[in-house]
């Protein structure tokens, strides 16, 4: 009996978990939709009920793996030298601002990664993805259906003369052929979110970890989202990552003594691929439907190098998001009637706040993950000296959500904040501690909360 009763607390204690899960991983994700629903004073407050209540997560649950030394190095070093840009920021108390967002965002990622088990991170990341596709579908559907035009976010007053298209929370363009937004009111943004989603839910789908007929509805949702969205950058981010599981699967099948021929086609692809981009990128851009600018990002690139040149070691000061009402970042680019917020280059943004410097901290930390999520992807996995397991289908998540993480920080730079941060600091900290890898016969049933009760603090 008092086992029985041990039991069924464990589970409704994981069942509290996994909403709260469910809830900040949708919340930072689809952080814009947030805005866009309850505007910007109400956005700040729920950011930080979400940070309080993911610290009194944190601390009930209390991981029994949490040691500060298992966290990243890197993530140290990039942490405190944005803190250290304080002492020469042109604009101190923005840069204050933007380091304490980036500390709760990381503090949030941390506590996903210790409480979370890897099945119960894959779980929750699928099923708030789901919540952001099916509510941006049934958004976009009411909009044409009942409103048959442009919406503006309820708080947003229209400016004289004409609207500015990127104010428009959905343009009503579901049965018009154009790019939908979903309640993430940008069609980049939304795309990305579909091919998340697309990773998620054919990695659950193939691992039996949901019902066939909700896999498939699924995976067909997030085919049809992304194509309705139509982001180029968006489709060689899902090419990237095809051929990253192609290489995956490669090496699974090869096993770990001969990879070496795995390893020359990557980077033999790598480098095609850049010398397309430096001598053929018109073309390349041309098949894809975008203009040779790709959309104005080329001239907003020149504009933010020349700032970077101005203090090319230190940077400018940290602050994440442009802040676009003080120097250098306002007036320096219009697109669409708007001051633009972002380098659309998360690398290049991270030079032009944080210097060489910066770019030299942060990129092991994305490196380094990279790697680690590779090498839990293709090796064997083992439980003790005895033969090796099969592979789990689960184990090739990781990999290929940092390969997207990636290539899309060549054209955005949403891997410095909110969803993208928290997605790399989760993957970083998880892969850093938890190096057991999944085997097949580790994989949970289709809902694990009802049958066996993961142990608190573990992470299988």
């Amino acid at each position: 009996m008092a086992e029985n009763t041990s039991r069924r607390l464990a589970t409704k204690t994981r069942l509290g978990v996994s909403a709260w899960a469910i809830v900040v991983l949708g919340a930072v994700i689809g952080h814009t939709a947030v805005l866009n629903l309850v505007g910007l004073p109400a956005k700040f407050a729920l950011d930080g009920v979400l940070l309080v209540v993911s610290l009194v997560v944190f601390i009930r649950v209390r991981p029994e793996r949490f040691r500060w030394y298992r966290l990243p190095a890197p993530l140290y070093w990039f942490l405190g030298w944005a803190a250290l840009s304080l002492i020469w920021s042109h604009y101190r108390f923005e840069s204050l601002l933007g380091v304490v967002a980036q500390l709760a965002t990381t503090a949030v990622a941390i506590a996903l990664a210790f409480v979370l088990s890897w099945h119960e991170l894959l779980r929750t990341l699928g099923t708030a993805l789901r919540y952001l596709i099916g509510l941006s579908f049934a958004f976009e559907l009411w909009v044409a259906i009942f409103v048959r035009g442009p919406l503006l976010p309820w708080w947003v007053v229209p400016p004289e003369g004409e609207t500015p298209r990127i104010l428009y929370w959905s343009r009503d363009l579901l049965f018009a052929g154009g790019k939908i937004q979903g309640i993430l009111g940008n069609s980049t943004l939304f795309g990305f979110v579909d091919l998340l989603a697309l990773i998620v839910f054919a990695i659950q789908l193939r691992a039996s970890l949901v019902r066939a007929v909700n896999g498939w509805f699924w995976v067909g949702m997030a085919m049809l989202t992304l194509l309705l969205t139509r982001s180029a950058t968006v489709w060689i981010a899902l090419a990237a990552v095809v051929v990253a599981l192609a290489l995956a699967l490669w090496a699974r099948r090869i096993g770990s003594g001969s990879r070496l021929p795995v390893y020359l086609t990557g980077a033999g692809l790598v480098a095609a691929v850049a010398l397309v981009l430096a001598f053929a990128s018109g073309w390349l851009w041309s098949i894809l439907g975008k203009n040779a600018d790709l959309t104005g990002r080329t001239e907003i690139w020149a504009k933010v190098w020349q700032l970077v040149q101005e203090h090319p070691v230190v940077g400018w000061g940290w602050v994440s998001h442009w802040t676009t009402w003080v120097p250098p970042f306002e007036g320096l680019d219009i697109k669409a009637g708007m001051p633009v917020q972002t380098a659309e280059n998360a690398w290049l943004d991270v030079w032009l706040q944080l210097g060489i410097i910066g770019v030299l901290v942060f990129a092991p930390l994305v490196v380094l993950t990279l790697l680690r999520t590779w090498f839990r992807a293709v090796d064997q996995p083992r439980r003790g000296p005895g033969p090796a397991l099969p592979y789990a289908t689960s184990g090739l998540w990781p990999w290929l959500v940092m390969v997207a993480l990636v290539v899309q920080s060549i054209t955005t730079s949403e891997l410095l904040f909110e969803g993208g941060w928290l997605l790399l600091v989760t993957l970083a900290v998880k892969t850093r501690y938890d190096f057991e890898l999944p085997a097949l016969d580790t994989e949970p049933t289709r809902l694990p909360w009802r049958r066996v009760p993961i142990p608190r603090g573990g992470a299988r």
